[in-house]
């Protein structure tokens, strides 16, 4: 932790392994936000540490939402911007996320890391290089049989003992401070209900990024497209001529879909189409189809072959129809954040700070701060130390999550500081 400071009451590694033993995955398809009632137990939970560490404004709303505000101690309050950082308390519906039992793997001396409760799950050096920079971490893993839920409980379990030590350090100067715990991330529902007014933040950090050091104010932009293939139901005996089958109709879309712009396919600043959810039945089938790019132009293009695509599939299926669905979901906050060059500065300034490296990367996906940027909230995304999210593969360390932290208290100083020399 950072020297000269007074240690938290309890270690930001001590915190993550508690709240990685609350089961919040969400849930998708979900009517309602939260999309599943285990997201409650970890909020609750957050709002009444929150009050004990001395927060102020401690509030949680009818969806699942904690907002708190740590007090200003700066000469300078009137000229600081309310500073303000998120996380995200559910887990990915990927991968179960009840009975997480953590192993933390200490003084790690090189090698693969077999998962004891999985045998077929091993973390090998040659998928993950930078285990090779870890020798004598100590590295927090799964058992093998549920995710970790690093993503987003490492930033979480951060955020807070940040509070806890500025409560215990009244001599780091920062303006007033902003928290918030937010649900549904991972299905990109929760941030809808996002009250920004009540959050109170003139700009703010996700916490919720991968390896240390990186900083992310680029994110992919992203639509999603629902597919309906309606055909022609007809008993099977005597369907000759009559029966127009939207499963085999699916199922020619999807071998049309270009495999170079498969997610698989691609990385770097290419875009990809990606099929991830469907029914199938005779009438009717439906798919799901995720558009992602760094460029709306990109993205645009994406668009117009899928909907190519559609048609020539109907086409090809006298009696066939395909109706096309397409809705935005996020944009690449980069569009917004290129006007805000200072926050990317200061996060780096406060990496260096905490003895890491920083370097920008974009984002392959979105965070909840790519649509709270284009809600008036300027909002880049921090590392957690976290690696191989969505899999029973996750892992973070001591290393990652205590850097993680310094790197938040040092930010909370930095913007006093800029406003005092001002």
């Amino acid at each position: 932790m950072t020297t000269n400071l007074t240690p938290p009451a309890e270690s930001v590694v001590g915190r993550f392994l508690r709240y990685v033993r609350i089961d919040t995955q969400s849930r998708e398809g979900a009517d309602r936000t939260p999309s599943t009632d285990g997201q409650w137990a970890l909020v609750q939970l957050l709002a009444d540490e929150l009050r004990a560490l001395g927060a102020a404004d401690v509030v949680v709303n009818e969806h699942c939402t904690v907002y708190a505000a740590i007090p200003a101690n700066s000469p300078h309050t009137a000229t600081t911007p309310v500073l303000g950082f998120l996380a995200h308390v559910d887990t990915s519906p990927a991968v179960s996320g009840a009975g997480v039992n953590p192993v933390i793997h200490r003084d790690y001396r090189g090698g693969d890391i077999p998962l004891p409760g999985d045998p077929a799950q091993v973390i090998r050096v040659d998928q993950h290089p930078v285990l090779e920079q870890m020798v004598g971490d100590d590295i927090i893993t799964t058992d093998g049989t549920t995710l970790l839920g690093s993503d987003d409980k490492a930033g979480v379990a951060a955020i807070m003992t940040m509070v806890d030590m500025l409560a215990h350090n009244p001599q780091v100067q920062h303006g007033r401070i902003a928290v918030a715990f937010t649900p549904d991330e991972e299905i990109g529902s929760g941030i809808e209900r996002f009250d920004v007014t009540r959050f109170g933040a003139g700009v703010a950090y996700t916490v919720d990024g991968g390896a240390l050091g990186e900083i992310n104010d680029e994110t992919f932009s992203a639509r999603l497209a629902t597919l309906t293939f309606h055909g022609k139901s007809a008993h099977p005996g005597t369907a000759k001529g009559v029966m127009v089958n939207s499963i085999r109709a699916l199922a020619d879309f999807l071998n049309r879909l270009p495999g170079e712009l498969q997610p698989e396919a691609t990385d770097g600043r290419v875009g990809f189409m990606h099929p991830y959810a469907g029914t199938a039945d005779v009438e009717t089938s439906s798919l799901k189809v995720i558009l992602r790019d760094f460029d709306t132009t990109g993205l645009d293009e994406k668009e117009r072959l899928l909907r190519t695509l559609a048609e020539d599939t109907a086409r090809a299926w006298p009696g066939l129809t395909v109706s096309v669905e397409v809705k935005q979901q996020y944009l690449n906050m980069h569009k917004v954040l290129k006007d805000h060059p200072q926050l990317t500065e200061y996060a780096f300034e406060a990496a260096r700070r905490a003895g890491v490296e920083p370097y920008r990367k974009p984002i392959r996906g979105g965070t909840d701060g790519s649509k709270l940027t284009f809600r008036g909230l300027p909002c880049p995304n921090l590392y957690t130390g976290g690696h191989e999210f969505h899999s029973k593969l996750e892992f973070n360390s001591r290393v990652g999550l205590e850097k993680t932290t310094e790197t938040l208290v040092h930010l909370a100083a930095i913007f006093a500081e800029r406003q005092a020399a001002a």
